[in-house]
This record gives structure tokens, sequence and C-alpha cells, in this order.
């Protein structure tokens, strides 16, 4: 097992990170002083406007895969059944996490009734609102689906 380079820590290293731009020598960090290190690095530095847009179409469709694995918890941290996003949005819907989905649907129609446009015009506060729980509610109904269809 590898140890992290960080001087002093003797958590794993299972996190590699270039010791340069465009270097093919890694550093090896844990979890938490990869995120120290990365938190500094410009990925983009040296590189004029063209240069950057084409490394960040890039870089997005290679890691396409990371946004769709997101309902995984890579997302944020959750319960160990739910994602961090399904967590928060439980949380704007006023439900613990082992709320079924009946229970979801019941409790996002009770607050967007009470929010809703249509019941109160030209209110920033409630459109806001009703915003907020419309979003709720399609990412736990996301959330819902992909359970239903991996079985």
């Amino acid at each position: 097992m590898r140890l992290c380079d960080r001087h002093g820590c003797d958590e794993p290293g299972n996190c590699p990170a270039p010791k340069a731009p465009n270097s093919p020598e890694r550093w090896h960090f844990c979890q938490k002083h990869a995120a120290e290190y990365n938190s500094k690095w410009d990925y983009f530095e040296g590189l004029d406007k063209a240069e950057k847009a084409a490394r960040t179409k890039t870089e997005q469709a290679e890691s396409a895969g990371y946004a769709e694995a997101s309902h995984y918890g890579w997302a944020g941290s959750g319960d160990g059944s739910r994602a961090g996003d399904e967590m928060r949005a439980l949380e704007v819907l006023g439900l613990e996490a082992d709320a079924d989905f009946s229970a979801i649907k019941r409790a996002w129609r009770v607050k967007a009734k009470a929010v809703h446009p249509d019941v109160k015009p030209n209110d920033a506060d409630a459109a806001e609102e009703f915003q907020k729980l419309q979003l709720a509610y399609e990412v736990l109904k996301a959330a819902e689906e992909r359970r239903e269809w991996k079985g």
C-alpha cells in the first residue's frame, strides 16, 4: 500500500495528482490532501482562450460518466441509501430520509398548492418557493425512476 505523499500523513495515497501541468510524474495523496492540492490547481494555466475552450469541451465529454453517476452518491454525502441531492430535496419538502415516493408526492402537492403562482400571483417569494419545491420533486422523481429501472 502506498502512503500519502504529504509530509506526516499516514493515510493511504490512492489519489494521484500531477506534479506539474502535462507531466507524467504524479504525487499520491489521501483524499483530504488531494482535495487541498486540487483547490490550488489551475488546470488552464498558460492556455489561451481557444485552447481553454477546447480543453473544457474535451474534459466535459470524457467526464460525462461521472455526472451520470452522481446518483450513486458521488454528488455529496447522503445517508447510504440516498444521495446528498436527494437528502437536500427531502429537507425542502420537510420529509425524513426513509420517506417513500407516495409520501413525497403528497408533501409536494400540499406545499406546491400553497405557493403556486395561480394561487399567489405577483408574489416573488411564493414563486421562488414553488420553483424550489418543483426542483426537489424532480430530483426525487428521477431517483425513484432510477431505482425502479434497476429493479
